[in-house]
């Protein structure tokens, strides 16, 4: 009987912790900000695109933001028109070449940089190259640009929900795209 009414305390103590645990669980918080911490950075997951043109390897490294119903051109703080927009979503948008390009006049030599976008509401954008990198996407310095390539501008349709960069064979070289929303903007290159 002792026994027993010792066994009930221990399961009623028990209980009585739980609840408590469980309360104090709740109020803190407990793990729920690291699930939302999680679901943001997933809001934008990294990804990776890899090709090789013309004997060159090309890799880009970007976080892909979504639209999820949101005016993005000219409506988010960081994509105004007339501003330099990260090119994606969190760190800064890592390019690497393992062989001079060419865009134009513009000649981009083996190596990792960054990039960001000249957004004008004329869709006279620029692609701009910058010897900067390992930082978070929204500290660009200006000073570090290695070339600012135009953009040929586009409309999508459908609309891109979930913004994509690709690198693909185009004439005698390749070609960068940027899509997402209703815009898609592309330069052309060539390997030397």
């Amino acid at each position: 009987m002792h026994l027993s009414r010792s066994i009930r305390r221990g399961a009623y103590a028990l209980a009585a912790l739980s609840l408590v645990s469980v309360s104090a669980s709740a109020h803190t918080g407990g793990t729920a900000g690291v699930n939302d911490r999680s679901a943001k950075q997933q809001a934008s997951p990294r990804d990776s695109i890899a090709a090789t043109i013309g004997g060159s390897a090309i890799k880009v490294n970007y976080g892909r933001p979504s639209k999820r119903g949101r005016v993005l051109f000219n409506g988010l703080p960081d994509m105004k028109w007339g501003g330099v927009w990260r090119t994606g979503a969190n760190e800064a948008t890592h390019f690497t070449t393992s062989n001079t390009l060419t865009f134009g006049t513009a000649t981009v030599p083996a190596g990792t940089y960054t990039l960001y976008t000249k957004l004008m509401e004329n869709g006279k954008w620029e692609l701009i190259v910058n010897k900067q990198t390992t930082q978070w996407g929204t500290v660009y310095d200006e000073k570090q640009d290695l070339v600012r390539i135009p953009l040929t501008v586009t409309s999508t349709n459908p609309v891109v929900e979930k913004m994509t960069i690709t690198v693909t064979p185009a004439g005698k070289g390749g070609a960068l795209a940027i899509a997402w929303d209703t815009y898609k903007a592309v330069a052309a290159f060539t390997v030397k």
